[in-house]
């Protein structure tokens, strides 16, 4: 995979999963992204396709966004991602704060950012 690819994904999973959230959350779920790449040694796009885990890949019919803006705001937060420390300490999972899905017990809290809660194991 090339590294154009890769940035591509990892936007297209911002832009799905947090495109409505304030830029920290969005930060954060690319280094959730980014930190389940990092502990698989898989390629963003593997990582992102990976059955139930991005729910984006599975419940849309297109992957291609329909909010240019939105996306550009996206991309720069990757950008910020890339260029930053991971402050979500090495999380692995998220899901939004309304929801407590059977998963999460078994995973360590990190913290909340936006409406979304980080976990690792």
């Amino acid at each position: 995979m090339t590294l154009l690819e890769g940035l591509l994904w990892l936007t297209l999973n911002v832009y799905h999963e947090a495109r409505s959230e304030p830029q920290i959350g969005q930060v954060a779920v690319a280094h959730v992204t980014l930190n389940r790449a990092s502990e698989t040694q898989l390629p963003l796009k593997e990582v992102i396709k990976q059955p139930y885990q991005f729910s984006w890949t599975f419940q849309k019919d297109s992957y291609l966004p329909d909010d240019p803006d939105a996306f550009l705001k996206c991309l720069h937060s990757v950008y910020l991602a890339l260029q930053t420390p991971d402050f979500t300490n090495g999380a692995t999972h998220y899901h939004l704060d309304t929801i407590t899905p059977n998963w999460a017990s078994g995973f360590t809290y990190i913290a909340q950012y936006g409406s979304h809660k980080f976990y690792k194991q």
